[in-house]
């Protein structure tokens, strides 16, 4: 049923329900922030980061993928693919390689699956615990990132 609503919905449309206000609209990146960094899973925080991006992941990336492949994979593949975008432009702009962001971001996505196999929930606790929660899973996934770097 998501998948449906997904493809129905306009980039506009998506952006209003992530941040709550209309796109480009004052306030906009800060609801962004105060929701992303504010949610009670690992999985709500990308529900909320950068809806633009993700609407186009959503649509492009994800859907495609789910198509032809289990919902687990297509997701993680996605964050993957996320990450080789972000990658590639890293590289142009520095002009020479980079992997950074591929296997930082696909370990993001493990991390949402296994939150959500896992059942954590932080939702109870307060504001700022949230967010140090948040930051704390994209910083370890980020430490995790660099000492798999080490073995490559």
């Amino acid at each position: 049923m998501k998948q449906n609503r997904s493809k129905t919905l306009t980039l506009a449309a998506y952006v209003e329900r992530r941040n709550g206000v209309p796109l480009g609209t004052s306030g906009s990146l800060e609801n962004m922030l105060v929701r992303s960094l504010g949610a009670g899973t690992f999985a709500k925080f990308w529900q909320y980061w950068n809806p633009i991006w993700g609407y186009a992941l959503g649509r492009y990336v994800y859907a495609p993928l789910n198509r032809l492949l289990p919902t687990v994979v297509a997701f993680v593949l996605t964050f993957t693919v996320s990450g080789v975008v972000h990658d590639l432009v890293t590289t142009l702009v520095r002009r020479g390689p980079a992997f950074l962001f591929t296997p930082w971001f696909t370990l993001m996505g493990l991390m949402v699956v296994m939150g959500r196999i896992w059942g954590i929930d932080y939702s109870a606790h307060p504001f700022a615990i949230r967010v140090i929660i948040n930051f704390s899973l994209i910083a370890a996934c980020l430490l995790l990132t660099f000492g798999l770097q080490h073995f490559i």
